[in-house]
């Protein structure tokens, strides 16, 4: 069951993480789907999404999976970020990402992210898989 809506986490991220990419979808439980309006900042020549945004947006997408399952916890932070680019993504279309939390514990979350072109939502443009360190006020799971 998750702790925190999608309106509760944009409005924590609103005051502690206002420079984050894209808007939250929908959470659920272990899980959060984001949106990325693709703008000339995300395009290298081509014009495609750049490695830095998709991998950016992943660190988000999984952020916010945990925050929906611990709360908000401004100190939970990156701690691997490992990311598989497996093709290009044209800079025409709006990117998505589906995050997964593989293991929720008390001092580490373990997730993947799949990050997909909305011009074809059948094959990843990116894979991802992150951990994050949790500090000892998030909630014990």
């Amino acid at each position: 069951m998750t702790v925190m809506t999608v309106e509760q986490i944009e409005h924590f991220l609103d005051e502690v993480f206002p420079q984050r990419m894209g808007k939250i979808e929908s959470v659920g439980e272990m899980c959060a789907t984001m949106r990325l309006t693709i703008g000339h900042e995300h395009l290298r020549p081509g014009p495609r999404v750049s490695g830095p945004t998709m991998m950016g947006f992943a660190d988000v997408a999984l952020y916010v999976a945990i925050l929906a399952q611990i709360g908000p916890e401004a100190m939970a932070v990156t701690s691997d970020l490992n990311c598989h680019f497996l093709r290009a993504a044209s800079g025409d279309h709006d990117i998505i990402a589906h995050a997964r939390l593989i293991k929720l514990g008390r001092r580490l979350a373990v997730g993947e992210v799949q990050i997909f072109s909305v011009s074809d939502a059948s094959r990843p443009v990116v894979h991802v898989t992150a951990s994050y360190a949790l500090p000892d006020s998030a909630r014990n799971v």
